[in-house]
């Protein structure tokens, strides 16, 4: 077996690379928004859309108001990470 080069490590890392950026590319906007709201979901935010209500229903939700949903500061970023990704991938409310 000969010994890997700079070039072949570098060529491994690019498609490293590509791999993670295409699977992030793959995750749609759908699914963006099933995920940012199914923290929501679980903290008790009674939903105000059609299309929330379908999906998450409101059954047991307590806070109608979104600021006041009680959310730890790891699920406040992820939610603000998930909404960036929303926005540079063009997804619309």
């Amino acid at each position: 077996m000969r010994p890997m080069t700079i070039g072949m490590l570098a060529a491994i890392a690019a498609t490293s690379l590509a791999i993670t950026v295409s699977t992030a590319h793959a995750q749609s906007c759908y699914d963006l928004w099933v995920q940012r709201n199914s923290v929501y979901k679980e903290a008790g935010y009674c939903f105000k859309t059609p299309r929330a209500i379908r999906y998450f229903g409101n059954a047991g939700c307590t806070y109608d108001n979104e600021a006041d949903v009680p959310l730890s500061p790891g699920e406040r970023g992820q939610i603000a990470s998930i909404t960036g990704m929303e926005r540079r991938a063009g997804c619309s409310g």
